[in-house]
């Protein structure tokens, strides 16, 4: 038997912490239901909506969940305005009053009391709510969202893993056949210590004799989204990926004539850098390589591409030495 039967939490979550995940776990250990209402006005950056609710989800699966993002207060609005606001999403959006809110706030007996009035007023039975105080000296976990926000790979101990790898930047790095860009992943990977992720077109056409179906191109991108999500929970600031579905899509295109939506749909998967490796490298054949006219064929699709997709990207040139040094800086 839990100690109450409804609880509520309430906070921007700019971004999600450890110490708000504290605050959350008392009141679900507490409660037989758990409600999170999130907003904010100004969000925050790197701590929009969906991210914020897509955290909440992952790290709370049984409570239930409410991130708005249209006609919330203002963050500096008074505190009864909010307080009302609050009241009414419970009542109006969630179907529900609460018997406890939890906080690590000074205002939070203010606001059960405030809370208890609304309801009362509003379903027209007396109401009262408890405020349970949760380290509110930040002891246990002595860190702020504004801390956190300033810099969270400074302060990553004190992120979740699903929380941190949404401030990990995806590089995608591109490039023709024999341009270097496999070598060039998994050496800037070693040097600043992160994660790197392979090109499983490459894997798979080796596992299928080198043979390659339509179907597996759309099977190609969403594998290689996949993996690079999950190597983003354990990269460190950022991720390289040799590779992205939009050079599945010029492969689809060129072995076919054609390419799946879903796959067209993958080629626009948001990176946050693209590097694009110039063929400037003596042609390597390596026995599963075209040859030199189809690399500069390649080279020239992804100029296109880029400029048509409106992709910023940094032309890397010379030796691996020299591009690497150039990648490091860019990356700064």
């Amino acid at each position: 038997m839990k100690q109450f039967k409804t609880g509520l939490v309430v906070g921007k979550f700019s971004p999600l912490h450890l110490g708000h995940e504290l605050l959350i776990q008392r009141a679900v250990d507490a409660c037989d239901t758990t409600f999170i209402i999130s907003y904010s006005l100004p969000e925050l950056p790197g701590c929009e909506a969906g991210k914020r609710e897509q955290w909440l989800r992952a790290r709370f699966p049984g409570a239930v969940v409410l991130v708005v993002d249209k006609d919330v207060p203002h963050n500096d609005d008074d505190a009864l305005i909010h307080r009302r606001f609050c009241a009414s999403l419970c009542v109006d959006v969630l179907d529900t009053t609460v018997e406890a809110v939890f906080t690590s706030e000074d205002y939070g007996d203010g606001f059960a009391l405030e809370l208890g009035r609304c309801f009362t007023e509003r379903t027209g039975r007396p109401h009262t709510v408890r405020h349970v105080n949760v380290d509110q000296a930040r002891s246990a976990v002595p860190v702020s969202g504004t801390m956190a926000r300033s810099d969270p790979h400074a302060h990553r101990r004190f992120l979740s893993d699903v929380v941190y790898a949404s401030f990990v930047d995806r590089v995608c790095i591109l490039g023709g056949e024999s341009s270097g860009k496999t070598t060039l992943a998994a050496v800037l990977a070693e040097r600043l210590d992160t994660a790197w992720v392979p090109e499983y077109g490459r894997e798979l056409w080796v596992a299928q004799d080198g043979v390659l179906n339509y179907e597996d191109m759309a099977r190609i991108g969403r594998t290689q989204l996949q993996r690079e999500a999950a190597a983003r929970l354990q990269a460190k600031r950022f991720l390289f990926c040799d590779t992205s579905p939009l050079t599945t899509l010029f492969y689809s295109r060129e072995m076919f004539g054609r390419a799946d939506p879903a796959l067209e749909a993958m080629a626009d998967a948001p990176y946050e850098r693209f590097f694009l490796c110039a063929p400037d490298f003596d042609f390597i054949q390596d026995g599963t390589r075209r040859d030199v006219d189809f690399r500069q064929q390649q080279h020239r699709w992804y100029l296109d591409e880029l400029s048509r997709r409106k992709l910023p990207y940094v032309l890397l040139t010379g030796s691996l030495e020299q591009r690497i040094t150039d990648a490091v800086a860019q990356l700064g």
